[in-house]
């Protein structure tokens, strides 16, 4: 006989029923959900429930239901990153807050590597979860094909960068738009050697950035010069070693555009060691705004998105539309704008 860690009986669900005068069916439909149920059984259900301390089986009510109330978050990043860089807290928070207003559990996982994703991908095509949700990917992950022939619900939070079909749910800030008006206020302030560290060219987001910078400096008459384009990998290191990279080619900016601010961090350091003077010498423009914008030396002028609102779309367009499938398609787009600081 199941019993709590006191030692006492573990309330069943036929105790429910007998102190509720129901039947076990109409316990289980209570619990499952089901309309067929009076609001004065459904209360009297209830608070049976409330006064015994019963707790429904889990795995129990998933056979009934086919459904686990879980949604899974999948990070395709270094595992340290989930803890080093803002922008994933904020997608976390925002993801949360709305599963936890609808009763629903958020499991959170990274995976980089060809094994981890491997792994990944069997869990969620398993039926542990009712829908998953798929941030910061590269061209090379394998996961949307996967969980799409598993027929899993899958939302991404921007457009995966392959040759593949568009995906069916996207939520996605405008980083062309962005890129356009990091680089649109620099050479506004007169700046004509406008440089940019731009993102990985495996993501859509490092992709659209950069084509905003590009598409920018053509419509004010600048041609690019690609020795004023260095890659980074949206990290602080990252920036800094693009950064040292241009400089020690002989290029001398009088402006960049860097398509993070953990990068623009990286970059403003080495600028300071070279001896260069921000902004008069140089001036920098990042793209995020998170925390570390502000507390930059100097403080930073960036391009502000919408993280945690994106991580809060991104969780209503699965639970609201991808998992009951009420449409075959969605997509959701985030606009960015100027946050004025010291940098530019």
């Amino acid at each position: 006989m199941a019993r709590n860690g006191d030692g006492r009986r573990r309330p069943t669900l036929e105790m429910v029923a007998q102190r509720a005068g129901v039947g076990r069916g109409t316990v289980s439909r209570v619990i499952n959900g089901s309309e067929q149920v009076s609001p004065r059984t459904r209360e009297a259900v209830r608070n049976a429930i409330a006064e015994l301390g019963y707790s429904p089986n889990q795995a129990a009510r998933t056979l009934v239901t086919r459904r686990t109330d879980t949604v899974a978050l999948v990070i395709s990043e270094r595992r340290d990153l989930l803890f080093t860089d803002p922008y994933f807290a904020d997608i976390v928070h925002g993801v949360s807050s709305v599963l936890s207003e609808r009763d629903l559990q958020l499991l959170l996982t990274t995976a980089r590597t060809e094994a981890e994703h491997r792994r990944t991908g069997d869990y969620l095509s398993g039926s542990h979860v009712d829908g998953a949700l798929l941030v910061s990917l590269h061209r090379d992950d394998p996961l949307p094909q996967r969980l799409e022939e598993a027929g899993v619900p899958v939302v991404h939070g921007g457009q995966p960068h392959s040759t593949a079909q568009p995906a069916l749910y996207v939520v996605d800030v405008d980083n062309v738009g962005g890129g356009r008006t990091a680089t649109r206020y620099l050479v506004g302030s007169g700046r004509r050697r406008v440089a940019t560290i731009s993102g990985p060219q495996d993501m859509s987001a490092g992709v659209d950035r950069l084509t905003g910078y590009r598409l920018e400096l053509e419509e004010a008459g600048i041609a690019p010069d690609d020795g004023l384009i260095v890659e980074g990998d949206f990290s602080v290191e990252g920036g800094a070693r693009a950064m040292e990279r241009m400089l020690d080619a002989g290029q001398r900016p009088d402006a960049v555009f860097v398509a993070s601010d953990m990068m623009a961090v990286g970059a403003l350091r080495v600028l300071r060691e070279r001896g260069l003077r921000v902004p008069e010498d140089v001036a920098v423009v990042g793209f995020d705004d998170t925390p570390m914008a502000q507390h930059s030396d100097p403080p930073l002028t960036t391009v502000r998105q919408p993280v945690e609102r994106m991580g809060r779309e991104m969780a209503r367009l699965l639970v609201e539309v991808a998992i009951p499938g009420v449409r075959e398609s969605q997509s959701v787009v985030l606009d960015t704008r100027m946050v004025v600081r010291e940098s530019a």
